[in-house]
């Protein structure tokens, strides 16, 4: 799909996601300000979410990227600036501390490479968190989990009454990955990913590593996950089902799961049955409780080859277009927390405010923001570390074998 506007002025290119009601909003912006700038105009194209990354990958190799290139920031983003196809943005932030000042600081660790700033956050926040049936916890007269202990006698407990502790869809693999980022912070915090991500020699065998990824197979083998977890899809949202329909206890998934849950789920969201948290910390551990994983933001950067006219156009867009009052008011709607400070007031006014200050509140005052680590790392690290996951959530493989195959990939 894609949208232009009319005009005689230079012209600047956009490519995004599509998808509803993603896809509206990001339209929508476009269109308002090609109307508010008729000599700078922005022709914007929409993909599928698969094709856009082969299609994006590919135009900025041939030097025929589009003006404004939406992304995820992290390992992508650092293999776009260090071949200089991007441009260095750190400047025109320091020229332009409004903008800056008014975005989420957290969502910014995935926009820099090196010190540097490539892009600029936009869209929402999108922490991981864990959810729990308040009609299942009622019934067997249980907590929400407190510390890492807390968790596994809740394991024990529900597989006693017949009940599966966790969803999982652990087919799609990424599913399982969101376990291992929190193990790794709650027992090492963000140095051990992060020296990872900076590609330390052997920074996968770093000993809280190999305790977090032995933790989490204990989980496995205590049956803490749905019996047949490996052959369910994230896709077809049958693991947030065993949530709501009371087969499954508990559930760690993205915010974005519970605007699934709500529409998909009658009754369950509305009256109040979806508990909500942030992951609790092990016993032990270094990593702040505070500290959450997932996507700080989207993010926007500017083509290195765009024309002086075009790179215009698009820090005109970044500074009056991008997250412009109506967008907010939109992405809200959507059950989505922009990633720009000071919106308590309108998330209140929602109807999911419980939710939405949750994640509000979750993001701006975590110690630390880790971003998902298929985003994080390169496309080449991102697959071999899927691979592996999947590999140790069905126990064919060992914490220590785990690492050393990761180690082989660091830098990569």
């Amino acid at each position: 799909g894609g949208t232009g506007g009319g005009g005689s002025g230079a012209k600047a290119s956009y490519w995004y996601l599509t998808g509803k009601p993603q896809e509206t909003i990001r339209v929508d912006a476009v269109k308002r300000f090609n109307t508010a700038n008729p000599n700078g105009q922005i022709t914007a194209t929409g993909f599928q979410n698969d094709a856009f990354k082969t299609k994006i990958k590919t135009a900025i190799g041939a030097g025929e990227a589009p003006t404004l290139i939406w992304g995820w920031g992290g390992g992508t983003l650092r293999s776009y600036a260090k071949a200089g196809q991007v441009d260095d943005l750190t400047q025109w932030f320091a020229e332009n501390p409004n903008i800056k000042n008014r975005l989420l600081p957290t969502s910014f660790d995935a926009a820099t490479v090196d010190g540097k700033l490539y892009a600029m956050p936009c869209e929402t926040v999108q922490p991981i968190v864990l959810y729990y049936n308040k009609k299942v916890f009622d019934a067997a007269k249980a907590q929400p989990p407190q510390s890492w202990g807390d968790v596994m006698n809740l394991v024990t407990m529900f597989n006693a009454k017949g009940i599966a502790p966790f969803a999982l869809g652990g087919q799609s693999r990424w599913t399982n990955m969101m376990w291992l980022e929190f193990m790794f912070d709650r027992i090492g915090g963000p140095e051990v990913f992060h020296a990872i991500f900076q590609g330390e020699k052997d920074a996968w065998s770093n000993p809280a590593a190999i305790t977090a990824l032995t933790k989490v197979q204990e989980l496995v083998s205590a049956n803490g996950f749905i019996k047949g977890f490996s052959s369910i899809t994230a896709d077809s949202n049958a693991d947030q089902a065993l949530l709501y329909t009371g087969r499954a206890a508990m559930m760690l998934h993205g915010s974005w799961s519970y605007g699934i849950q709500q529409e998909n789920g009658g009754d369950f969201v509305p009256s109040g049955s979806l508990g909500f948290m942030n992951f609790p910390p092990v016993e032990g551990g270094k990593g702040d409780p505070s500290n959450t994983v997932g996507n700080p933001a989207q993010y926007v950067s500017i083509s290195a080859k765009a024309s002086a006219d075009e790179k215009k156009i698009a820090k005109q867009f970044l500074t009056t277009g991008v997250l412009d009052a109506e967008e907010v008011k939109a992405w809200i709607g959507t059950g989505g927390v922009p990633v720009i400070q000071g919106t308590e007031s309108q998330l209140a006014s929602s109807k999911d405010a419980k939710f939405l200050q949750f994640v509000y509140d979750t993001a701006s005052k975590a110690k630390t923001f880790g971003q998902s680590w298929d985003q994080a790392l390169s496309p080449t690290a991102a697959e071999a570390l899927l691979n592996n996951i999947s590999k140790l959530f069905g126990m064919t493989i060992s914490p220590q074998q785990f690492a050393d195959s990761m180690n082989a990939v660091i830098g990569q």
